[in-house]
């Protein structure tokens, strides 16, 4: 192979390389701007207080889990995504009988949705919420989720503590 043709593979790879870093870049600030924006959310109590209601923790047949959503119906009715204000606020039954925040949900009926140029998932109707077609957009910064920040399950995250009567 010639140096011409090395130097232009060496160039399509820096420049991939750069755009990937880039992304991902991105990526982690709006995952840390969810985390400050939402961090008040460490403690139940304050979604509590915010108008925050339990559904039942929601698991995947094929393994991982979200969590106990708690949802706020006025938020989810306005269709308005606030980073500040997410629509849901998801949290880990733990054995101790505590709830852990492990990520928040941003929920609207209008779309396609994006929140500082990421995209949000479509989930037709019927679905599992008995909402009609919505985008939704999961942010895993509390846990860990080897899936990716945004996506739906987290392999990590379980609801068995509350199988256990936990």
């Amino acid at each position: 192979m010639n140096a011409t043709l090395w130097g232009r593979r060496l160039a399509v790879l820096s420049i991939m390389c750069l755009s990937s870093a880039a992304h991902a870049a991105g990526t982690n600030a709006l995952a840390e701007k969810v985390r400050a924006a939402n961090s008040r959310f460490e403690n139940v109590a304050a979604a509590v207080a915010e108008g925050y209601a339990p559904i039942p923790c929601a698991s995947s047949i094929t393994g991982g889990a979200m969590g106990i959503h708690y949802v706020n119906a006025a938020y989810l009715k306005d269709d308005t995504i606030n980073l500040a204000k997410p629509q849901a606020v998801m949290y880990e039954p733990m054995a101790d009988g505590k709830l852990k925040l492990v990520a928040v949900e941003y929920i609207t009926s209008k779309g396609p949705a994006s929140l500082e140029g990421q995209l949000f998932n479509f989930d037709s109707a019927p679905n599992r919420y008995g909402l009609g077609p919505f985008y939704e957009l999961h942010v895993w910064v509390w846990k860990q989720n080897p899936t990716g920040t945004f996506a739906d399950m987290n392999p990590n995250v379980s609801c068995d503590a509350m199988k256990m009567g936990g």
